[in-house]
């Protein structure tokens, strides 16, 4: 079968639809809200943004572990992958209403020179913690990552269009460890910039570390989610073994140990250290309700997902395995409200902002994805470790 024809059913284009409209009328609701709570919008606004984060770059990381280790893995799911990545130009927009209106209502902490006089910063974090420098990293990171977004899809573009040249595949992996460095530090200081600095008080060495774990739990479990989708449809249905679904199960198993692993690890070095200027951020994240929202991520962001994922027949059934993938996304925004919106209330309280701009900002996400993935072939048919996949179609 030639590469042209792995084409996305047309339930892709109807999904597109639906998402478009539901972010449209999503996202008019939540202009009119944020003229009357213009710090509730920011708040929540930055906690969707830092979600679709985790989607669109997770799938980076993943895109390039694969190269990296030509897994067969990954070849059923690259062109998911490759589609959630080039929702980098998008994710630079979501960014633009944080860094242009505002930074006021949520970096308030070191921008506010009166909020800067009750907790005073230090040397460090007075020359670190500048406007300017705020928007200069943020410009290095877009850069570093539109610039692997642009390296990887056109070289898979031309591997489409050279038929199986060995010469792109190595550089794929040749690519693909400097590449994955670059994303670790970039993503690791966006998250100090973006999240940390929300409380200048305290910091974490673990911190990037963490938001990393959880930007490729979102990003694996979303590729397991439309390849459930396509699974319904030629040639998915005859391509997906399910010796494929295993090892996305036990990817999502890995992935959630080292979330774990991170979180527990950060949580027992502050706890034993016990001191005043880091022990006050859990202390803030145990009052309030808040306590409860950390005992629900303990049990239904690790412990459920962990004994589910032992099993083995759990992880090669796909339309079983989907249902985990759509709770572990949702879960990890549930994470989100966690790690930030404590730093804006003392007491847990849901609001309308905190249920409508996720549907605002992820249905025009779904929307620019869908239309990615129904510009390439489902599968990259040139690329030498397809063959593998393609064998049961052979026969």
């Amino acid at each position: 079968m030639a590469a042209q024809e792995y084409r996305a059913p047309e339930s892709i284009g109807r999904l597109q639809q639906r998402a478009l409209f539901v972010g449209g009328v999503a996202l008019l609701v939540s202009l009119l809200g944020v003229m009357r709570t213009p710090g509730l919008f920011y708040q929540s606004y930055l906690m969707s943004f830092m979600l679709i984060c985790g989607l669109t770059l997770g799938s980076l990381g993943l895109l390039m572990l694969q190269h990296l280790t030509s897994g067969q893995w990954g070849i059923i799911i690259r062109r998911s992958l490759e589609s959630a990545t080039r929702t980098i130009p998008l994710l630079a927009a979501f960014f633009l209403p944080i860094a242009l209106f505002g930074m006021h209502h949520l970096y308030s902490a070191w921008l506010d020179p009166e909020e800067v006089k009750k907790e005073p910063l230090s040397d460090f974090q007075q020359r670190y913690l500048t406007a300017g420098g705020f928007y200069m990293r943020a410009v290095i990171y877009f850069a570093i990552w539109l610039l692997l977004m642009y390296l990887f899809n056109r070289w898979s573009e031309e591997q489409d269009a050279n038929r199986e040249d060995r010469a792109l595949r190595r550089r794929f992996k040749m690519f693909a460890g400097p590449g994955i460095i670059l994303y670790v530090f970039a993503m690791s200081f966006a998250a100090i910039d973006w999240v940390m600095s929300l409380d200048p008080s305290w910091i974490s060495t673990i911190y990037g570390l963490l938001f990393l774990a959880g930007e490729l739990i979102s990003a694996l479990c979303f590729a397991v989610v439309i390849e459930r989708i396509l699974f319904r449809y030629k040639p998915m249905s005859e391509l997906l073994r399910p010796d494929f679904v295993h090892d996305h199960g036990k990817f999502m198993l890995t992935f959630v140990m080292v979330w774990a692993y991170f979180s527990f690890s950060q949580w027992l070095i502050i706890w034993s250290g016990n001191l005043p200027e880091e022990i006050t951020w859990y202390i803030r994240r145990l009052h309030g309700g808040w306590g409860g929202v950390g005992l629900f991520l303990v049990v239904f962001q690790f412990f459920v997902p962990f004994f589910l994922l032992l099993s083995r027949p759990l992880k090669r059934d796909i339309t079983r395995l989907v249902w985990l993938a759509v709770w572990l996304i949702c879960v990890r925004y549930i994470d989100l409200f966690w790690l930030i919106e404590p730093n804006f209330s003392a007491s847990f309280h849901v609001t309308w902002a905190d249920l409508l701009i996720p549907f605002a900002m992820g249905g025009l996400w779904l929307a620019y994805f869908c239309r990615n993935l129904s510009s390439m072939p489902l599968l990259p048919a040139y690329d030498v470790f397809a063959k593998q996949v393609l064998e049961p179609k052979h026969e």
